[in-house]
């Protein structure tokens, strides 16, 4: 009843909307991150270094060079390795059997040529134009390495939503077993429990994630895992105390009266009270986990390159705060403060609801 009644006045919190339609949108965009995306290769890595740092808005034609391998590693949620040549280029001419083009970007301006004959057999200049040669648009422009910024960002989105989803299941499975036998059973279990739990508590959380990562190896999820096994504790100590006051109410001890065993008390009684506030929890270890994997891959040890992190692109890009381009780093750090803050509005407003007493 506590909770439905949280979730009607939730409906009642205009920020508690936005933020839950903005968590939603960012969720389904990194769901089908790659079907949004203009660069559809595998971690939109598609490299064109005469073509980079360039601003939003940049469009530029680009012809494409076919390697002659059949392209079956499509993949509607993975995007493909592209082994197609893509080259910017500026102008071309058409001959006979050839073309000339010139590269964009390039300082010394000539003409290089390919033949038809690098294409597939009976490909004519019609049919160039339409299958080889695309004019591409670069809505957010181009990192340091000619990749388009936007869909490194909506790939990017797949990392933070991943990173706080995994350590809140690791959280909340690990805090809610300790805490709910610490608080159950008391005695030797609390104390022995409770000690775990302080020696943890004292070790600097980047501390910790560091060294768990290193002795885990650098990797995708080696850092779901790291970042997962240093939130427990937050989960533990709310746990414990909510079950040790659980204790107390009159239907527990009738139940335990009439002989139902402890795991039947425990887990159909007293976990089904504490759903509530580990949501409210849940919304803070998710914000905090974004927050801690972004400083994880600025440092280098989060989520390994090509992966697009948005952290990671801070990282590459910070140094064009002051080389007159800003927004590659800006962007990121703006996508991770959104989502954080929108988890941590929604998570507010569940507290503020639960706590009404009408």
């Amino acid at each position: 009843m506590e909770l439905k009644r949280a979730f009607k006045l939730l409906r009642k919190d205009v920020w508690a909307l936005v933020s839950a339609a903005y968590i939603l949108t960012v969720t389904l965009v990194a769901v089908f991150a790659y079907p949004l995306s203009s660069d559809k290769t595998q971690y939109a890595n598609q490299m064109h270094l005469s073509i980079h740092s360039q601003p939003p808005g940049f469009s530029c034609n680009i012809l494409i060079i076919p390697s002659g391998e059949s392209e079956n590693n499509k993949s509607f949620f993975f995007g493909h390795i592209n082994k197609n040549e893509e080259i910017p280029i500026k102008e071309i001419r058409w001959f006979d059997n050839r073309l000339s083009f010139k590269r964009y970007g390039n300082a010394i301006s000539y003409f290089e040529e390919r033949s038809f004959d690098q294409f597939p057999q009976g490909t004519t200049r019609k049919k160039i134009e339409a299958q080889y040669l695309k004019e591409k648009h670069f809505i957010l422009g181009t990192d340091k390495y000619g990749r388009d910024l936007l869909s490194r960002l909506i790939i990017g989105s797949r990392i933070s939503i991943s990173i706080g989803l995994v350590a809140v299941i690791i959280s909340l499975f690990i805090g809610v077993l300790f805490g709910s036998l610490a608080g159950f059973f008391g005695g030797f279990i609390d104390k022995l429990i409770m000690w775990l739990i302080n020696v943890v508590w004292s070790i600097p959380t980047l501390l910790m994630v560091i060294a768990i990562t290193l002795a885990l190896g650098r990797g995708f999820w080696q850092v779901f895992i790291a970042v997962g096994l240093t939130m427990w504790v937050e989960v533990a100590r709310l746990v414990r105390g909510l079950v040790k006051s659980a204790k107390e109410e009159l239907f527990i001890q009738a139940a335990t009266t009439l002989g139902f065993s402890k795991s039947r008390i425990l887990i159909n009684h007293i976990l089904p009270m504490l759903i509530a506030p580990l949501i409210v929890i849940s919304a803070a270890n998710f914000a905090s986990a974004i927050l801690m994997e972004s400083g994880l891959s600025f440092l280098g040890i989060g989520a390994q390159p090509p992966m697009p992190s948005w952290g990671g692109m801070i990282k590459d890009n910070f140094r064009y705060l002051l080389l007159g381009k800003p927004y590659l780093a800006i962007l990121p750090g703006l996508a991770i403060m959104s989502l954080v803050l929108a988890f941590m509005m929604l998570g507010n407003s569940f507290r503020d609801a639960l706590d009404v007493k009408s």
